[in-house]
Parts: structure tokens; C-alpha cells; sequence
């Protein structure tokens, strides 16, 4: 069965090719080769203004490609997101992109009573790719993956992704083209399979 998929790229530098890049491009061969429909945002393109009060991020309307964004999220079945670690976390461009679509009203509902709410966009699973540059078993195990781990939970799963997967690519800077080419074929295996 074909999947609706949307990858989300999450490097800020759109003017250079990065290892997101690529991953990207990887995952998107794999899936378009075993007939999922794929889309693509490249986060770095985009107008993201930053939100500075509860007020704007609960009454104000997104700008007009920014509501496109959350269009191609609800038409999607399965969202994956690519960015680098940075500083411990996603880059602010990337964070302020969720920020500005995952809004009340779209992404979940307030319920009276419910500190929860309604999640808006259950029915959705999700992958997160992660590139860094120290060892990924550092990442998980010394720091919990906690940033990711905050992506997951309090982001994604907030407003009904699930499951939601994540692949941590570690020590980038010291990849041979060989270890390069075993996370292609991997990312290539993970879109055929849309997860």
C-alpha cells in the first residue's frame, strides 16, 4: 500500500549541500521507487518569523506558505523531518517553523478540563533523522537524547503523530564515503518501507 510521505528538511542553509541534503534525497529514491507519493519543504526557503507571544501564536493566522505547510502535513500520512544537532537541539529556523504551524486550531484543540486537548493530526507516523557531529551513542546514552526525546513527546506525539521513529547519525565530520554509502542505502530501505 503507497503512502503519502513529507519530508521536511530542516537545514538552514539551503545555498550548499549538506549531509541532510543527501540523506533527504536518499529517502525520498527509496520511497518514490516503491510508489509512495512524495513531497518536500525545505524549511531554509521559507519566510519564518518568529512568534513572540502566546497571543500571536494563539490568534494570529500564518502567513500564506506557511498555511501551504500545513496543508501538506494534514494531506500527508507519514511526515519525516531531517536536520542537523545543533547546540544540543534543532536549529531555530527549524523550531520556529513548528511553532508557527503547529498552532491551536490545526494542530490540537483545547479542551475544557483537558490539559491535554484534542490532538489535531492523529493518523500520521513520523521518522525524525538526526545528523551530529559526535558519536551517536554519546548523544543517546550521556544525554538521554533529550532534545529528540522533547521532539517526540512534546512536540509530535502532542498533537497525534505515532509511532514516531528516529534515526541518529553520529561523528559526521569522520565519514568515510563507504559509512556514508551504508546511511544512504539504509535511508533508501526506510522510504521504500515509509517508516
Amino acid at each position: 500500500m503507497s503512502s503519502r510521505i513529507l519530508i521536511l528538511q530542516g537545514h538552514p542553509d539551503h545555498c550548499a549541500e549538506h549531509l541532510c541534503h543527501a540523506l533527504a534525497d536518499h529517502y525520498r529514491r527509496g520511497a518514490e521507487k516503491a510508489g509512495h507519493e512524495v513531497a518536500q519543504l525545505d524549511i531554509a526557503t521559507l519566510d519564518v518569523p518568529l512568534l513572540r507571544s502566546r497571543q500571536e501564536w494563539q490568534a494570529s493566522m500564518p502567513s500564506e506558505p506557511l498555511a501551504e505547510a500545513q496543508r501538506a502535513i494534514l494531506h500527508c500520512d507519514h511526515l519525516v523531518m531531517v536536520f542537523p544537532l545543533w547546540l544540543g537541539d534543532m536549529p531555530a529556523m527549524l523550531k520556529a517553523f513548528l511553532e508557527q504551524v503547529l498552532r491551536p486550531g490545526f494542530a490540537f484543540e483545547y479542551e475544557a478540563g483537558d490539559p491535554l486537548g484534542h490532538k489535531g493530526l492523529t493518523g500520521r507516523s513520523a521518522r525524525i533523522i538526526v545528523t551530529m557531529g559526535m558519536p551517536s551513542v554519546i548523544y543517546r546514552h550521556l544525554y538521554r537524547a533529550h532534545s529528540v526525546k522533547s521532539l517526540e513527546r512534546n512536540i509530535l506525539g502532542f498533537v497525534g503523530f505515532a509511532p514516531v521513529r528516529e534515526t541518529l547519525i553520529g561523528s559526521v565530520d569522520n565519514q568515510d564515503e563507504t559509512a556514508r554509502a551504508r546511511w544512504f542505502e539504509h535511508l533508501e530501505r526506510l522510504g521504500a518501507a515509509a517508516r
